[in-house]
């Protein structure tokens, strides 16, 4: 690539602390992609190994977020931000996500991060798949005074694991990606902390040689992330911890009235 791109690789590890009703911890290194929504033709066009709509040893299909239905992804994102209050002015939207890799994905999360034109973060899209073939969004304004780390809190709607109830709420702690990357999401009921889990990574450019030592550090890695979370499923089974009934999926793609969580405040037990 001649030029500097927003678009970048990040590289680090995922961990999960889970505090009951019986404790499980995990710890897996990954890497992701930042992609630049308006960066997506020229980074397909420059890379050799990264191609975006087609196949390649990684590739990005536009169809695979969102809706689902290939319609321009900053149009949908931009009708979300709407949706709670956020006028888009043509600011930057950059997807962290882990790429196809020979044709095959999964991300149990992704993230849109929304900007103003002057560079400053106007909101973040929490975009959620399960392993049953599902997929829910929670789209967060970010507060003004907001600084370097965001807060964000949002009810769970969405069924993730099924060893994790619905009536869940969700604190969300990012530092956005720049140089290194931060990402921590606790979750908890009425008695207090449920789970953390944390996303940590460092910033390197998005070249076919980062790609290649990528790909060659972790092959396979959405596979990898796919069959490790049903092992992990399996050892949370193992030691006793109940099933819970998969509920209809919300009827709307994307949560954006977050009302109910101030509600819940006063019955959360969290840092404010």
């Amino acid at each position: 690539m001649t030029r500097e791109f927003a678009s970048a690789l990040y590289s680090g590890q995922v961990t999960h602390v889970r505090v009951k009703p019986k404790v499980h911890r995990l710890n897996y290194r990954i890497y992701s992609l930042l992609l630049d929504l308006d960066e997506l033709d020229e980074l397909g066009s420059c890379l050799r190994w990264f191609s975006v709509d087609r196949f390649n040893l990684f590739s990005f299909h536009r169809k695979d977020r969102g809706d689902r239905s290939g319609v321009d992804l900053r149009a949908q994102v931009e009708a979300w931000m709407r949706a709670v209050g956020v006028e888009p002015d043509g600011g930057a939207i950059r997807l962290l996500t882990m790429p196809r890799i020979l044709g095959w994905a999964f991300n149990p999360l992704s993230t849109f991060f929304c900007y103003r034109q002057d560079g400053r973060l106007a909101a973040i899209l929490w975009e959620v798949d399960n392993t049953f073939g599902e997929r829910h969004g929670y789209m967060i304004p970010v507060e003004p005074a907001s600084g370097r780390e965001i807060v964000q809190r949002c009810d769970k709607e969405f069924y993730v694991s099924p060893f994790m109830d619905m009536d869940l709420r969700y604190l969300f702690q990012v530092s956005p990606p720049e140089e290194k990357l931060s990402i921590k999401i606790e979750t908890f009921d009425d008695d207090g902390l449920v789970l953390t889990a944390r996303h940590t990574a460092h910033r390197a450019e998005l070249t076919d040689a980062a790609l290649l030592k990528a790909f060659l550090t972790i092959p396979f890695l959405t596979l990898r992330v796919f069959g490790g979370i049903h092992w992990e499923a399996l050892q949370i089974w193992w030691k006793g911890i109940a099933f819970r009934k998969r509920p209809v999926p919300p009827a709307h793609a994307v949560s954006t009235d977050h009302v109910a969580t101030k509600r819940r405040k006063a019955r959360i037990h969290e840092p404010v």
